[in-house]
């Protein structure tokens, strides 16, 4: 089966100005279930009459906890035309955040013969991972998966594990030259990260190294929980921030 490459999630920006909208997080999941269907249950498209079954890893405790999360991910495979009892099958864990559950309940999920895996950020895509080396393995929010060891490379990922990154250091100063030639008049530029993520700080020095030579001024913006986000974003706004990289 041919590799799909790993999705940079951070060259989805929208300007956030003349009343554009920023990307929404219930978008950027069906972006997600757009890449979990499009690469292991493509090859499977000419058994129509199969269902196709696909276990998901998650962090939480349960299917409120990760809120937007969880909908714009079943959101995002309807879009796609996968209903779940129709052609799909969804399997859910949720370890808790609890370290030995990640890695009984990944066992689990590839004892159930799946056909593809989404593992919900780093511990549980890294769980998946270390529990089959031959089912197809979807990752989101993995901030560096080349650091992790997740994949060999974003272009070729390797392996049977590909998915959606939100972050890769060589790539900052890339991003910003796209978004100042999508946008020529661009001068403000809007980070939303996590404080309490070291990836975050790596995150904005390389973008504060990388601003200047644009033209550009970086502003980080910070966001723990999922209650943050809009906060966030009315500060974005009195800040006139005009684009906003997630």
């Amino acid at each position: 089966m041919r590799k799909a490459p790993v999705i940079d999630a951070d060259t989805f920006v929208h300007a956030c100005h003349r009343g554009a909208t920023i990307l929404r997080r219930r978008e950027f999941m069906t972006l997600l279930a757009g890449a979990t269907a499009a690469w292991p249950l493509a090859a499977r498209a000419q058994q129509r009459s199969r269902i196709s079954k696909v276990g998901v890893l998650w962090h939480a405790a349960n299917a409120e906890e990760e809120g937007p999360l969880f909908k714009g991910l079943l959101e995002g495979f309807r879009t796609l035309g996968y209903v779940e009892g129709r052609n799909i099958s969804l399997e859910h864990r949720f370890p808790n955040e609890i370290p030995e559950r990640f890695k009984r309940m990944a066992t689990e999920l590839v004892a159930l013969n799946v056909d593809a895996l989404v593992g919900a950020a780093t511990q549980a895509a890294l769980a998946l991972r270390d529990a089959t080396r031959t089912i197809p393995i979807v990752f989101m929010f993995i901030p560096d998966p080349i650091l992790t060891k997740l994949v060999d490379s974003l272009s070729r990922p390797g392996g049977n594990v590909t998915g959606l990154s939100n972050f890769s250091s060589d790539l900052i100063g890339k991003r910003l030259q796209l978004l100042k030639e999508a946008i020529p008049r661009l001068s403000r530029v809007a980070l939303l990260v996590n404080p309490d993520s070291q990836i975050s700080r790596r995150y904005i020095e390389a973008a504060q190294a990388a601003a200047p030579a644009l033209g550009l001024t970086i502003q980080a913006f910070e966001v723990r929980l999922l209650d943050e986000f809009e906060p966030a974003f009315d500060a974005m706004a009195r800040a006139a921030m005009q684009a906003v990289s997630i």
